[in-house]
């Protein structure tokens, strides 16, 4: 038999909550400048150190970072893995000055 009581995960007087899409798609979004299409993805930590690609310089384990891979021509779907690059925050946001 049922019980009388209301559930408490999905109160019926409570407000929308809208759904939030960084966290719905892993944090994954697409980006494009002026060296093409790329998908990028905040990461928070890892437990491995990498070179960025821009400074040369390694993204010591545990930093939070970005992690992109062009869409378009070279180093597109086909590269798979091989073709992901792990860039400082601040080296990704100014790549447009770099070149």
């Amino acid at each position: 038999m049922p019980s009388n009581r209301r559930s408490s995960k999905r109160p019926y007087a409570a407000d929308h909550v809208p759904l939030d899409v960084d966290r719905a798609t892993g944090g994954r979004r697409s980006e494009s400048a002026a060296d093409g299409e790329w998908v990028v993805q905040r990461i928070r930590s890892s437990d491995k150190a990498y070179v960025c690609p821009a400074c040369r310089q390694e993204v010591p384990p545990g930093t939070a970072h970005v992690v992109a891979w062009r869409t378009d021509g070279f180093g597109g779907p086909e590269a798979g893995l091989d073709a992901r690059r792990h860039w400082h925050t601040s080296c990704w946001q100014r790549r447009a000055n770099l070149r």
